[in-house]
């Protein structure tokens, strides 16, 4: 089945008003892309929460002020947007864990698609956003 975006005056009106946004698979690597969208997101005035089980808790303290979580649920506040950079297998768990936490937002980026947990999310109440770069849509649409 087929998956489309929100159009843009909703993906602005997401951008535009920066919150809290755990950004899952955020990399501890200055040449990957989840580091430097992560870094983006939060010159734009979003908090950025990392999430990867396979670093510590301080590997990104110095870049983006925060102490990086294993999952989702480990994050002790609330969520509103989770930005997903794991290939799209891994979408669905993601999507389980962001309405577990009460996200309002979810984020996949460029080649992470997945329709069916798109719908779950949706039908959960969230917005859902795929196949999509924030910072390819801050130049487009600002």
């Amino acid at each position: 089945m087929e998956f489309s975006n929100p159009p843009d005056s909703e993906i602005r009106s997401i951008l535009e008003n920066p919150t809290t946004v755990a950004v899952v698979g955020c990399s501890d690597n200055p040449a990957r892309d989840s580091l430097r969208i992560a870094k983006l997101l939060k010159r734009h005035g979003f908090k950025v929460i990392p999430v990867n089980p396979q670093l510590d808790q301080d590997a990104l303290h110095d870049e983006l002020g925060e102490t990086c979580y294993p999952d989702l649920e480990s994050i002790p506040e609330p969520v509103e947007m989770v930005d997903v950079f794991r290939r799209s297998e891994f979408v669905p768990e993601v999507v389980e864990q962001a309405i577990a936490k009460g996200a309002r937002v979810l984020w996949c980026q460029l080649d992470v698609i997945h329709p069916e947990a798109a719908r779950r999310a949706r039908k959960a109440g969230m917005t859902v956003v795929m196949d999509r770069c924030p910072a390819i849509e801050y130049e487009r649409l600002f």
